[in-house]
């Protein structure tokens, strides 16, 4: 951070500008980054950022800039003027507009943009004035006012923002020395401003850490020559040795750092290296570094100036790396908080920190996560967001338009206790977190530890809850997460910003009283947050299932089972409705014992919710309650009907129809009376292969049969020589069994239909359909669960819909149509062809969803509206009507 224009408003009219020169390196080299690779931390993500350092209550803006058509960046720190095309969205954390009375904010300093790439800069750094006497600063440069907006703006990865840096840099030079991350899913970058026009960016390895606090001399090596790896302008080893100062390693390789970085940093530089380094476990040993009088580290040797090293543990946390940079040489001879001429990593002049956490694997719109501690790190938490799906920001964060600097007090620079200790007219989160620093940092021996404790609890729980909100993101399809990351950021916030206004009145309320006798303790220390459970919802992990029973007869209880995903409860209602669209409350715990009063079909489905009114619906499931098997008038044909094999049996015998109910067919009530006797009798078949009887008045029909290898099971009943009531006949060319069917029903011949079966296989998660019930029985013998009938299909139509199979993801896909099915059979997928036809009267809608993140089973066709509307709220993706059945009744 080196704000010299902004250093210039703030000094006497008539101050030198010599003297402005020399005092802005103090104020503005206090900035610290930090990485640690994937391999080092327990997740295997990879964690890095920087702490801003400037003045105590300097104000600082989070927001969203919006993409644009074209782009003009010009800078009040140099002549730095460029127009560009498109830009992208991106979040950035400026500074306030007021400080520079323009119309540009500048400063963007830390962000992701849409595509996913990252930018935290910039860390000041610096070069020797042998290199500055050859490559001087231009007056045009690139610097800290525009590098993030420039990244962010324009590059789609990381590598291209480090390209575009670099050409940038080629053409107008720097305006001041820098250094920057850059990243992306995959990859990160460290870029630096050498000098007036050479540059260097490095891909940081897997396997280091890093900590900088502002040193421009930290020793790294890197093959200039592998493109994979390193970037650099062309005149990077002229320029050295131009300025006679070109420094190699014993291998001969160059060491750009020596050659172009001060020989010495300074000693808060220095004291702040030996405590990062002994953060992270590998701390400067004895003869590589001295000590002066006041137990600063004056000087560190040229070997342990190191950029990246290996670290003394592997497993780092997210929580390790968001307090690194609130270090203050705890445990060490560099403890700041005991001698107070130390400078610290974590000091009173850091104005914002973040941590860019990344998910290698993931897609760019959720692989990195940014973290932002608003004012100093110390006494400051951690709030998340999907920066690049971010579009709002909560209004408990300043902005531009509305932003009130009265809080700020007499002088950012002054951490003012009677200001922390007022309300702000406009009370914001970074004035919060300002607020509770001041009163902290002035009161440390009565308040750090009290205050420190409270803040660890709540940037533990937020960061535990986020791994549940995290893991609800990826499992949403890819339309639905904006939405979600707006609201996610906006729970987090608001609920933080008000936990954090509560422990500012406690410690207000503290100081005022003046009594430090007992150390402060916040009250909240047994609270909790509600982040995860006011964002994520329940999921079931047990659906209801459908069931039969006869009229009167006692039912099992539907059930269902639910996760929370949080410490919330649920609550379960159940409903019920018999058309599918009305429903009703019938019951309120996890279990439902349905009524078989009624006989019928009702359709029941259970509503999920935790304890801030979040739900998850269950599959609609369907009782069916059939009439009573009840012996009938000598004569009357009893009709049963299995819901398995789609296949009717009649009979007129009433024990054997009790017989065929308890085997599990359904009892449809009388088909029809037949006289007890007559000259035309009706002969009875079985086909003991299939399953199947077949019935018929035609002596030679049957005997026909039987040579086929039928059984020939006599007479079943007669038909009326009075031709009174015809018995319609119909046969499905499509079934294997039950292929004949039998009715009074004119309506019901009218309209020939077949069983369409629906089977679910539980390891992959596919739905399987099929017209044919030997294919039906052969899927269930391989470990699918049989779920019912499905919808019916008619046997013929003018709309047949194509059955295609993918070998390699085990996965069948369902389509009416022509040009479909060609696509996906010149990607690969097998031709099964005609499954089964779509009814042209357009019945019954089978409603098509598609689940962008499966693998396998990714789409799933049903009638029922109610399972349609709950896979959309999983995730699932509405894709419209995929065909039609032929309506019931």
């Amino acid at each position: 951070m080196h704000r010299s224009n902004l250093l210039k408003r703030f000094a006497v009219a008539s101050m030198a500008a010599a003297s402005i020169a020399m005092a802005t390196p103090v104020q503005a080299l206090a900035c610290t980054q930090v990485y640690i690779g994937p391999k080092l931390t327990a997740s295997g993500d990879v964690l890095y950022g920087r702490a801003e350092d400037y003045a105590s209550r300097h104000v600082k803006i989070f927001g969203v800039q919006e993409a644009t058509d074209g782009k003009t960046y010009t800078s009040e720190e140099s002549a730095f003027n460029r127009t560009v095309g498109k830009t992208y969205r991106y979040t950035f954390v400026r500074d306030a507009q007021a400080d520079w009375g323009e119309l540009a904010p500048p400063y963007a300093e830390a962000g992701i943009n849409e595509k996913g790439v990252t930018c935290s800069a910039t860390l000041t750094t610096d070069f020797n004035s042998k290199v500055e006497a050859v490559d001087p600063k231009t007056k045009e440069g690139l610097g800290e006012y525009n590098i993030a907006d420039v990244v962010l703006g324009e590059a789609a990865t990381a590598r291209e923002g480090v390209e575009i840096l670099g050409d940038v840099m080629d053409k107008y030079g720097a305006q001041d020395c820098n250094q920057i991350w850059v990243g992306d899913a995959n990859e990160v970058w460290n870029f630096q401003q050498l000098s007036g026009h050479q540059w260097i960016a490095i891909k940081i390895s897997d396997d280091v850490a890093s900590i900088n606090p502002n040193m421009g001399n930290l020793q790294f090596k890197v093959d200039l020559a592998d493109k994979s790896v390193c970037l650099h302008s062309e005149g990077l080893e002229e320029t050295a040795k131009k300025a006679g100062t070109y420094v190699t390693f014993a291998d001969g390789g160059m060491d750009v750092a020596s050659s172009y970085g001060e020989t010495e940093s300074g000693a808060g530089q220095n004291t702040r290296y030996a405590q990062g380094r002994s953060y992270f476990g590998n701390p400067l040993t004895d003869g590589t570094f001295e000590v002066d009088t006041s137990g600063r580290v004056s000087g560190v040797s040229p070997e342990a100036r190191l950029l990246f090293f290996t670290p003394g543990r592997s497993d780092y946390s997210l929580y390790d790396a968001q307090r690194s940079l609130a270090a203050r040489g705890e445990g060490t001879q560099f403890n700041a908080n005991e001698n107070s001429k130390l400078y610290a990593i974590g000091n009173n002049r850091t104005i914002e920190s973040h941590i860019f956490q990344t998910r290698r694997g993931m897609s760019p719109d959720i692989a990195t996560i940014q973290w932002e501690a608003l004012s100093r790190t110390e006494f400051s938490v951690y709030l998340p967001s999907y920066s690049a799906l971010l579009t709002e920001v909560p209004g408990i964060y300043d902005n531009f338009e509305t932003i009130n600097l009265s809080h700020v007090g007499k002088k950012e620079s002054i951490d003012s206790v009677e200001t922390a200790l007022t309300d702000a007219d406009d009370d914001t989160m970074d004035y919060v977190m300002m607020d509770i620093n001041t009163l902290t940092y002035n009161n440390r021996k009565a308040c750090a530890a009290g205050v420190a404790d409270y803040l660890k609890l709540v940037q533990t729980q937020i960061n535990d809850q986020h791994g549940i909100v995290d893991e609800y993101m990826r499992s949403l399809p890819e339309g639905e997460r904006g939405h979600f990351a707006n609201e996610a950021f906006d729970v987090v916030s608001t609920q933080v910003f008000e936990k954090m206004q509560a422990l500012r009145t406690e410690l207000r309320d503290y100081v005022k009283a003046g009594d430090f006798s007992e150390p402060f303790e916040s009250s909240d220390l047994d609270g909790t947050l509600s982040y995860a459970s006011k964002v994520v919802p329940p999921t079931i992990t047990q659906q209801p299932m459908s069931a039969s029973y006869e009229q009167g007869s006692g039912a099992v209880a539907l059930s269902v089972a639910a996760d929370g995903r949080t410490d919330s409860p649920l609550s379960y209602q159940w409903m019920k409705s018999t058309d599918g669209s009305s429903w009703s409350n019938v019951g309120s715990s996890d279990t439902y014992v349905p009524q078989t009063s009624t006989v019928g079909e009702t359709k029941y489905k259970v509503v999920v919710s935790n304890a801030e009114g979040l739900t998850a619906e269950s599959d609609v499931v369907t009782v069916t309650v059939s009439k009573p098997v009840v012996e009938q008038p000598v004569g009357t044909m009893y009709r049963l009907y299995n819901p398995n094999s789609g296949e009717h049996f009649y009979t007129a015998s009433f024990d054997e129809c009790v017989q065929v109910v308890s085997a599990g067919w359904r009892y449809e009530g009388r088909g029809w009376t037949a006289p007890v006797k007559s000259g035309t009798p009706v002969y009875r078949v079985y086909n003991s292969n299939a399953g199947d009887h077949h019935y018929t008045a035609s002596k030679d029909e049957r005997d026909a049969l039987v040579v086929l290898g039928w059984r020939d099971e006599g007479i079943g009943w007669y038909s009326d020589d009075a031709q009174g009531e015809p018995l319609l006949r119909l046969y499905n060319p499509n079934a294997t069994s039950g292929s004949h069917h039998y009715t009074t029903s004119q309506g019901e011949h009218d309209a020939p239909v077949g069983t369409m079966y629906r089977l679910y296989n539980p390891n992959s998660g596919e739905h399987f359909y099929t017209a044919s019930f030997d294919e039906c029985v052969q899927v269930v013998s391989a470990g699918w669960r049989y779920e019912g009938r499905g919808w019916t299909a008619p046997v013929k139509s003018g709309t047949p819909v194509y059955r295609v199979y993918n070998s390699n993801a085990g996965d069948h896909h369902y389509t009416a149509s022509k040009d479909e099915r060609d696509a996906l059979v010149v990607l690969g997928w097998r031709d099964e062809g005609i499954g089964w036809y779509s009814d042209d009267a357009q019945g019954e809608p089978l409603l098509r969803l598609y689940n962008p993140n499966a693998t396998s089973g990714s789409h799933h066709y049903t009638t029922s509206q109610g399972e349609h509307d709950a896979l959309v709220k999983l995730g699932w993706r509405s894709e419209g009507i995929g065909w039609y059945g032929v309506k019931a009744g």
